[in-house]
């Protein structure tokens, strides 16, 4: 399977992978209107991969197949400020 990787204007460091390229039929219109439009980035035979960058393969390959469509969104943004001071045992109380 070679499905198409998009990138979103909108949302930095989203995706949108495919089934074909340009195939938007079964991506909810409501994700595509937050998503914007769509730039090509790369087409990727994903069946020949044991990995991606953060995705799963398992679970892009599985939401493929089911949906016709999965969604890449960036990891959570984490303050490092209270990430250390929860590490530490920090508590201004």
């Amino acid at each position: 399977m070679i499905c198409a990787v998009y990138k979103s204007l909108r949302k930095a460091e989203s995706y949108l992978f495919v089934e074909k390229r340009n195939d938007f039929e079964r991506v909810p219109e409501a994700l595509m209107a937050m998503f914007g439009e769509p730039q090509l980035v790369m087409m990727l035979p994903i069946e020949k991969r044991d990995h991606l960058g953060f995705a799963d393969i398992k679970k892009v390959r599985s939401e493929l197949k089911e949906k016709g469509f999965y969604l890449q969104l960036p990891p959570p943004v984490v303050n490092l400020l209270e990430q250390h001071k929860k590490d530490i045992g920090f508590n201004p109380e």
